[in-house]
């Protein structure tokens, strides 16, 4: 491991603003029955001064850019950026310690494992941005209906997701996921930049380092925001009818791939 990966490591123990939960703590009863983190229910209180703003998700997060960025143009929202990556997250808790934001958490931990950190409700929105479109493993695509029975367990009724995406694959699958469950889609465009859609100005006023260098590409960005509530299970598209998985891995051809530097 490089020295600078040790440096932030070590910085990281000292962001009171990023949570780092040994996997122990969270498969004490098993991978079925994750351990409850003692912030579940208790973020505002806890890391949030007592804020009654909404806590607002982004799931693989990376640097924390998107995240910080939201909330800086929403002082009365906290926001919370999940990633498993250390030297990824250093960046977004030293600029949230640096600046002063209270507004501002980060939790280092897997998303499968997102359900034992949060409470029924206690979630208002989630952003999923420039999530990796596991085009050859449906279950692990972060819209799909396991994902999205674990964000039941803590989004409040009527909670959004957004997904924000280079990925023509992983939006059109997620556009099948919303209408083969009958949940209300709020927006949806396959070209945001280039659609007159009428939505919220930060969704692309704020953009992620990845999202600006596929713009300077002139890459298409697509976007969607959707409620999940449901009643019952949710389901996944069937393949080929409701979503010809092939095919769109056909049209999508070999995915970008940049370093993290």
């Amino acid at each position: 491991m490089g020295h600078d990966k040790l440096r932030k490591f070590a910085e990281n123990e000292t962001f009171k603003c990023l949570v780092q939960p040994s996997a122990d703590e969270v498969l004490s009863q098993g991978y079925y029955n994750l351990g409850d983190h003692s912030l579940k229910g208790r973020w505002r209180e806890e890391m949030f001064g007592g804020s009654t703003g909404d806590i607002v998700l982004e799931l693989g997060c990376g640097k924390g850019d998107y995240t910080i960025a939201l909330a800086r143009r929403n002082p009365s929202n906290n926001y919370i950026g999940v990633d498993i990556k250390g030297a990824r997250l250093w960046r977004g808790a030293k600029t949230a310690t640096e600046e002063k934001m209270g507004n501002v958490a980060f939790l280092r931990t897997r998303i499968e494992f997102i359900s034992a950190f949060f409470a029924p409700g206690e979630v208002s929105e989630i952003w999923l941005t420039f999530s990796d479109p596991q085009m050859k493993s449906e279950n692990n695509r972060l819209c799909s209906p396991m994902f999205l029975e674990r964000y039941r367990k803590f989004l409040k009724p009527g909670g959004i997701v957004h997904l924000k995406t280079d990925s023509q694959f992983l939006h059109n699958y997620c556009k099948a996921v919303v209408s083969v469950n009958n949940l209300e889609l709020l927006a949806c465009t396959d070209d945001l930049y280039n659609d007159d859609i009428d939505i919220n100005p930060e969704v692309r006023e704020v953009q992620t380092f990845y999202e600006s260098m596929f713009l300077e590409q002139g890459l298409p960005i697509t976007y969607m925001k959707f409620r999940i509530d449901k009643d019952g299970e949710y389901v996944n598209p069937k393949d080929p009818e409701e979503f010809d998985s092939a095919a769109w891995r056909a049209a999508e051809g070999p995915r970008r791939s940049f370093g993290h530097k």
